[in-house]
C-alpha cells in the first residue's frame, strides 16, 4: 500500500476530489460573505490545480488505454467547470447568483467525479485495468500539483483555461 505522502495516481486525485467535497460542505454551512468568499476562493483553487494536472498529465497518460468518448466527456466537464470557476473568482459573495453558481459547479463536480470514479467501468477502472505505472503517474501529478499550488499562494495562476469550449468574450 502507498504511504500517505506517496500516492499513486489515482489515489492523489480521488484525495483531490474529497478535499473538494469537504470545501463544498463547508461552503454550505458557512454563515456570512467573508466566509464565503474564502471557501469558494480555496474551492477555485483547488479545482484548478486539479483539472490542470488531470489534463497535462493523467489524461494524456490514458488516451488511448481508456474509452476515448469517456475522456471527452471528461474534458468538457473541466470546461463546464472551468467557466463557473472564472465567474466565481470574478464575482462577490453578495452578487446575484452567487450561491446558485456555487450549487451548479458543486452539482457538475459529483457528477464528474461519480463518472471518474464510482460508476460502473469508470475512468479509474479503466485506469487500473490499463498497463499504466500508477506510481510513476502518481510522482509526476504530486510534483506538478506542488508547483501550481506554489504558483497559486504567489498569486500565479490567473483564469482557467478551457481546453474544448469556445469562450469569446461579448
Amino acid at each position: 500500500m502507498a504511504s500517505a505522502d506517496k500516492l499513486d495516481g489515482l489515489q492523489l486525485l480521488a484525495a483531490d476530489h474529497r478535499k473538494v467535497e469537504d470545501l463544498f460542505e463547508q461552503f454550505e454551512k458557512a454563515s456570512g460573505d467573508g466566509a464565503k468568499e474564502r471557501i469558494v476562493r480555496q474551492i477555485c483553487t483547488e479545482l484548478k490545480v486539479h483539472t490542470m494536472i488531470e489534463e497535462e498529465i493523467y489524461y494524456p497518460a490514458v488516451r488511448g488505454k481508456v474509452e476515448d468518448g469517456d475522456l471527452d466527456e471528461a474534458y468538457v466537464e473541466h470546461d463546464s467547470a472551468k467557466l463557473l470557476v472564472n465567474e466565481l473568482e470574478a464575482a462577490e459573495p453578495d452578487e446575484s447568483y452567487y450561491d446558485a453558481k456555487v450549487k451548479v459547479l458543486k452539482e457538475l463536480i459529483e457528477h464528474h467525479v461519480k463518472e471518474e470514479e464510482k460508476q460502473r467501468d469508470n475512468l479509474f477502472q479503466q485506469t487500473r485495468a490499463a498497463d499504466i505505472d500508477l506510481e510513476a503517474l502518481g510522482e509526476q501529478l504530486a510534483a506538478r500539483k506542488a508547483e501550481l499550488m506554489a504558483q497559486a499562494e504567489s498569486g500565479g495562476l490567473g483564469p482557467a483555461e478551457p481546453a474544448t469550449l469556445k469562450h469569446e468574450e461579448v
